[in-house]
């Protein structure tokens, strides 16, 4: 079985997280995809981040429950750091072959998680592009790291089971909706217009 795992806060889940899963399982040929709720990212603020219930619900919300699932699992195991979090899953499905998938944000980021180096070492990653932030990421120290392992995209559908290190970006049609952008909205729709002058 090859499942793709998108990690995150969903805080909350939208469009743009269902656009990334369903393409992801497309291209790489993957069975399922699992939206990966975050009990707390260690790289982003506490501040402002929904609880943990509210997210897992949003990240239901948007999931079909069959190709798309999403899952406490990372909270279940009581891991904290992503490089845990997958050795916890390599163990528990032997049999399964994970891709580790994420958005041109996250890699041009990758270089400050931990131990980011054996988590390419052991899982796939599939990138999918994010706007303004493509051309970064391919620039950045992750991707200049493993340029040497980055397959074309041409091979996506065989990444699941390729030897690692191994990574593709895909190229593909981009959703410009995020986290952040729908919170300030809700924010601003929250926050009364002052009062006319007479």
């Amino acid at each position: 079985m090859r499942i793709g795992i998108l990690g995150g806060s969903f805080n909350p889940a939208h469009a743009g997280h269902l656009h990334v899963a369903r393409t992801a399982r497309r291209r790489f040929g993957l069975d399922q995809v699992w939206l990966m709720v975050s009990p707390g990212n260690p790289l982003k603020p506490a501040r402002g981040m929904a609880p943990f219930a509210e997210r897992l619900a949003s990240a239901q919300a948007i999931a079909d429950g069959r190709r798309v699932l999403a899952t406490r699992i990372e909270a279940s195991i009581g891991t904290r750091y992503t490089r845990d979090t997958l050795d916890r899953l390599h163990r528990m499905f032997p049999r399964v072959d994970f891709v580790w998938l994420m958005g041109a944000d996250n890699l041009e980021d990758l270089a400050r998680w931990q131990r980011w180096q054996e988590i390419a070492a052991k899982t796939p990653l599939g990138v999918l592009p994010r706007p303004e932030h493509n051309m970064s990421a391919l620039a950045g120290r992750a991707a200049r790291r493993l340029r040497g392992h980055r397959l074309p995209a041409r091979q996506a559908s065989l990444l699941a089971t390729s030897p690692t290190p191994a990574w593709i970006f895909l190229p593909t049609a981009q959703n410009a909706l995020s986290a952040t952008a729908l919170r300030a909205a809700e924010q601003g729709a929250a926050t009364p217009a002052p009062p006319k002058a007479a």
